[in-house]
């Protein structure tokens, strides 16, 4: 299906401009971590404030096409037993592509934390794969995709206090994806969330 220039412009702007409002709140005080009881299945689920952007330049898609992912920790309270979680959010500036490219690859990643790697598996594409029944993050846009990986609280420690993080995806084509700018404020963050979480 051809989309029209003007539209696939339109929808690049846009998704520039919800990403770069996304920045400014970051630059603003680090908001505390959020904390909600799920409606449905009880369990109480905390998670920080402003995720980590990681990105990648996609040019063969379209002219400044960019594949992008957010990061953000959860934790998961089952009545006193506590599960972590790694929140990706994956979403591109090509609107066009399709569920099964966008996944491609994310079943199995690496986080390459200061150079070393640490290899997650894929726990599952919706929240009910951390027994939840709606997700905390917001998306940036509506094609955007969740995708959740168990860790632990050492693992979003490392996280919190690099100071390079990238991502590759597995696959055939594996795909690298390298930090946004600073990202300082989402540091900060996920560092207020251990505190709020590790007692």
């Amino acid at each position: 299906m051809t989309v029209a220039p003007g539209i696939q412009r339109a929808t690049r702007l846009l998704a520039f401009g919800l990403l770069s409002a996304s920045f400014l709140g970051c630059a603003s005080t680090t908001l505390p971590p959020g904390e909600k009881l799920d409606p449905k299945t009880g369990v109480t689920l905390t998670f920080s404030s402003t995720p980590m952007v990681l990105y990648r330049d996609n040019p063969s898609q379209a002219a400044f096409a960019r594949n992008l992912v957010s990061l953000g920790p959860l934790q998961v309270n089952r009545g006193g037993r506590f599960e972590y979680f790694l929140w990706l959010g994956i979403w591109n500036t090509n609107q066009t592509a399709s569920v099964a490219d966008r996944r491609n690859g994310f079943d199995s990643i690496v986080l390459f934390i200061n150079g070393e790697p640490l290899p997650l598996e894929l726990n599952g594409w919706t929240p009910d794969a951390i027994g939840a029944s709606e997700p905390v993050y917001s998306q940036p846009v509506t094609s955007a995709l969740d995708a959740y990986y168990r860790v632990t609280a050492d693992q979003i420690r490392l996280i919190a206090n690099s100071d390079d993080i990238q991502l590759r995806t597995t696959g055939f084509t594996p795909r690298n994806f390298e930090s946004w700018d600073d990202q300082t404020a989402a540091r900060e963050s996920f560092r207020l969330f251990l505190s709020s979480v590790v007692y």
